[in-house]
């Protein structure tokens, strides 16, 4: 192969012959401050809205759901993109979609970070049934619970001052109003 060929196919794309890949990731993410405020009416337009984003990156989405304070999504990842950048993308135009949408009073915005997790094929099964029964699994075990042992059983280092922001809780109603 001469200088001029190597340099040339270099330059054509940035997909790279005989790559080959199965790539499975649980991507978890929370409403700052944890507040519960992702409701029934809307959920599942913003599952169908996360779907897309994802499905625009080239990126399969296996799976979605979650509870009114956080979203687990389990998808088929392609190694042409990193996963910060798909989650920034993710997180940023679904705040966006739910802002412009008017679905809450305020601004809505995710905590900063995410967890992510792979999976085996043979995992999978496992993983959208677990994802799917969100809702019955947190009556067993809290969020944070459930967070804390998925780094714990992938061996994550964690500081425990960076995993959640705290939830500032006033109960004060100035003037009886909500």
């Amino acid at each position: 192969m001469n200088k001029q060929s190597s340099c040339q196919g270099r330059n054509k794309t940035n997909v790279m012959a005989n790559t080959y890949t199965q790539i499975h990731i649980q991507a978890v993410f929370e409403v700052r401050d944890r507040k519960s405020i992702i409701l029934n009416f809307w959920k599942d337009e913003l599952y169908k809205y996360i779907t897309g984003i994802v499905q625009n990156n080239n990126h399969k989405l296996l799976a979605i759901n979650g509870m009114p304070d956080q979203i687990h999504m389990l998808f088929g990842f392609r190694p042409t993109q990193s996963l910060s950048d798909l989650m920034q993308d993710i997180k940023g135009n679904s705040s966006k979609w739910i802002n412009d949408k008017g679905f809450i009073r305020g601004k809505f915005s995710w905590q900063e970070g995410y967890a992510a997790f792979s999976y085996a094929k043979s995992d999978l099964e496992n993983i959208i049934r677990y994802i799917q029964n969100q809702k019955e699994h947190h009556t067993i075990k809290t969020f944070i619970k459930e967070y804390l042992d998925l780094l714990k059983e992938f061996d994550i280092e964690y500081d425990d001052r960076f995993v959640f922001k705290p939830v500032d809780i006033d109960y004060h109603v100035p003037n009886g109003t909500y």
